[in-house]
């Protein structure tokens, strides 16, 4: 690259802090001819104009030779050993930012004055490899050239701002001898000089804001690109692009590509688990290709097979100087000590993500100060937020560098009381919110759960990590407080949660009662796993297998009640599998246990059951009163429940009613009873009974001639059915099909038909 008369015109001028005016006025030199010789417009000028200048400038005997050099030959040939703008070679086997580029393009096509665009993400995201493939794709598109610098960020000395600014000046042709010994004067003439040049800038690797805004200039239609791990906020960028990693096909291509399309395509199981086990990461995936290729005997799977294990997979992901450690490690340098004690013990966390109140058990502070932290980590990209507003997740590789530290830097008592602590706070806090729910719900504030609503938030939005803590506390022979938990999970199951869930935590029920030597216990979590497998699994079989061990626990316990819940059970179970007959006469077998146990609650549980015995008999009349029966029960409060129990259970009771009443085509009725249980249900949180409520309510209104008044009740019911997994989601989508329909748009019917037959066949 070399330097016009005019950029040297320029410096010189800039250097000494003369306007073009001031220079015109001393020099006799005309404003605009000035301005055409410093853009390059003009012809060379003439020696006595170049001298004329120059005494203005006050310039050196051979800084004026330069310049009349420069006026005559046009041009001054830059030193050959300053080249700091050369980039990186290109990577060719980049791989899933086809997006990322056309956005970095656009950028560049509508800049007008500098566009500032940041890159960032995790350590191995592949920010520098998308910078540099952009750069080169867009270099063509500045007249004054592209520059690129490795800011070293992660380095012990990341590369200071005022080294840059130097090495600029020389690459835009200011001769080292020219360059302002001030850093000050070094800044004011960096900017002078771009502010009329188009060039794009690639800063990779920065540190902070501190290390970039020193570098930032106004040019024209110029772009800034600066990658970081850091987020870089505190920069008025006008694209941020954060990276993450690949999906899972962009992954497996990367892995061919580098590795060898036949090799992976004969394995893709194989090379589909080494991607997931490199967490689809882009370095990780460049270094697992590496040694793949550099071993051709190897098969893939072998490769998998080291992978899987966590302790030895960030050793295997090493590749001659490509380590992922090492990519983990120098970000992990730059934390605060209290960020670093976090991100180590955030690696106990038992799901894939968690919230500032989980953290701050962890490390042993409040909850504002372990937010604070949390949002250190992912400016630093160790962390990431997760879907859920609010809560964060770990990258998997990331997870287990973080394992790594805790286990090298925390003595192993100090890591076990951690562990145990956090396994305390998370099933404790699990008990307390799930007492929120059933006849004896509480309403006293446990921790942040204050009600029923909040309990049932934190319930859903940690259960990954409260039946984590609950696996390790069978694991380590903790049976006291797995009881505990499946215990007092019993009432909170019956309308939340999947059915998988609430197999393992009674599974693990059971097999605490039996460690403990409990019978009675072993009784109360057989009834709840066969209430789970019959109800919420629908393996009707298997329910009623599991209720003869529990029938039998219950006699050898001598517990009536438990004896009776057994019963019912069996009743459940019987009547999901169409064995009618014999479910009516366990119900009645359920209801005098119960009686004579004197618990009144079961008695009217059971009588429920045999109403729907009775419904489904087709005996519609019977099934009514026996609901209209126990909802006077309710009212009446004989049964002594708690208001928000009272409430759910009158819905139940009344949304059962309104089913029978469906078959017997009392519509109005119907709506009525619909509406009641809509009123009941009024800021509950009971999905099911809501989408019940709905599904009968717009039932009614299309029978009663209403489509229109019909069609928001049942999208409703096909909301909640669909995002809680209801088995009613095709009668619901039927119902809504025929809704479409009748008001007279047949495309709109077939389509919600189609998601019908979809949800059946899922079913199955």
């Amino acid at each position: 690259m070399g330097t016009t008369f005019g950029d040297l015109l320029r410096a010189h001028r800039l250097r000494v802090k003369l306007t073009q005016e001031e220079l015109a006025e001393g020099s006799g030199v005309s404003v605009r001819a000035i301005s055409d010789m410093e853009r390059g417009r003009a012809k060379g000028p003439q020696r006595r104009t170049v001298e004329a200048l120059a005494g203005v400038l006050a310039l050196s005997p051979a800084e004026t030779r330069e310049l009349l050099d420069a006026a005559k030959e046009g041009r001054v040939r830059r030193p050959v050993d300053v080249a700091p703008s050369a980039l990186p070679p290109d990577v060719p086997d980049l791989t899933g930012r086809e997006q990322e580029l056309a956005d970095l393009v656009s950028v560049a096509e509508q800049a007008r004055t500098t566009s500032l665009v940041v890159v960032h993400g995790p350590p191995g995201a592949g920010k520098t490899t998308l910078a540099v493939r952009a750069a080169y794709r867009l270099a063509p598109r500045f007249a004054d050239g592209c520059f690129f610098f490795n800011l070293r960020g992660m380095d012990v000395r990341p590369l200071h701002p005022s080294e840059v600014v130097h090495r600029m000046l020389l690459a835009l042709g200011v001769a080292d001898k020219q360059v302002p010994a001030s850093e000050a004067e070094r800044s004011d003439l960096y900017r002078a000089l771009m502010r009329e040049r188009s060039t794009l800038l690639v800063l990779d690797n920065a540190s902070d804001e501190a290390q970039v805004r020193p570098l930032l200039a106004t040019g024209r239609g110029s772009v800034v690109l600066v990658t970081s791990r850091q987020v870089l906020g505190g920069l008025e960028a006008g694209r941020r692009l954060g990276l993450d990693v690949l999906d899972p096909v962009a992954a497996f291509d990367l892995l061919g590509a580098i590795a060898g399309r036949a090799r992976v395509g004969a394995e893709p199981v194989a090379a589909a688990r080494v991607a997931k086990l490199c967490g689809h990461l882009p370095l990780a995936l460049r270094i697992a290709g590496n040694r793949l290729a550099s071993r051709p005997k190897w098969t893939i799977g072998h490769l998998a097979g080291q992978l899987v294990d966590e302790r030895r997979r960030l050793s295997a992901l090493t590749a001659g100087d490509l380590r992922v450690r090492t990519a983990f490690e120098m970000s992990y340098r730059q934390l605060s000590d209290k960020a670093a004690v976090l991100f180590r013990r955030l690696s106990l966390v038992p799901g894939a993500d968690f919230g500032p109140d989980v953290a701050a058990v962890l490390a042993d502070v409040d909850r504002f100060a372990a937010e604070d932290t949390l949002e250190e980590l992912v400016d630093m990209s160790l962390l990431d937020t997760a879907e859920v507003p609010g809560r964060y997740a770990f990258h998997d590789l990331i997870r287990v560098f973080a394992g790594e530290r805790l286990v090298d830097e925390e003595p192993a008592p100090v890591v076990g009381q951690v562990r145990e602590r956090v396994v305390d706070w998370l099933l404790d806090t699990a008990v307390g919110a799930a007492g929120f729910f059933g006849p004896d719900a509480r309403s006293t504030p446990v921790g942040a759960v204050r009600n029923q609503e909040d309990a049932d938030a934190w319930l859903t939005a940690e259960t990954a990590n409260w039946l984590g803590a609950l696996r390790w506390a069978g694991s380590a022979g903790r049976h006291d407080r797995v009881l505990r938990v499946a215990t007092a999970m019993h009432w909170y199951s019956d309308q939340r949660g999947r059915g998988e869930t609430w197999e393992e935590v009674f599974t693990a029920g059971v097999a605490a009662a039996r460690a403990l030597g409990s019978v009675r216990d072993e009784a109360v979590q057989l009834n709840f796993l066969t209430w789970t497998l019959a109800v919420l699994l629908r393996r009707y079989d298997d329910a009623l297998g599991l209720h003869d061990e529990a029938w039998r626990a219950a006699v050898a316990a001598g517990d009536l009640r438990e004896q009776g819940w057994a019963m019912h059970y069996r009743t459940v179970s019987e009547l999901r599998s169409g064995r009618l007959e014999e479910a009516r006469v366990d119900a009645r077998r359920a209801q005098e246990l119960f009686r004579r146990a004197g618990y009144a609650l079961g008695e009217h549980i059971s009588l429920s059951a045999l109403g729907l015995v009775l419904h489904e008999l087709r005996r519609y009349e019977d099934a009514v009163l026996v609901h209209r029966e126990l909802l006077g029960r309710v009212r009446s409060g004989e049964l002594d429940l708690a208001p928000v129990m009272a409430a759910e259970m009158s819905a139940t009771l009344l949304l059962r009613q309104a089913d029978s009443l469906v078959r017997l085509e009392r519509w109005p009725e119907v709506l009525a009873t619909a509406d009641d249980a809509l009123n009941r249900l009024r800021g509950a949180a009971a999905p099911p009974s809501l989408c019940g409520a709905h599904h009968l309510r717009g039932l009614a209104l299309h029978r009663l001639g209403d489509p229109a008044a019909a069609r928001p009740e049942l999208v409703r019911a096909a909301e909640l059915a669909e995002s809680h997994h209801d088995r009613r989601l095709p009668a619901v989508l039927d119902a809504l099909a025929d809704v479409h329909d009748a008001l007279g748009d047949p495309v709109a019917a077939g389509g919600v038909r189609d998601r019908a037959a979809e949800a059946r066949s899922s079913d199955r």
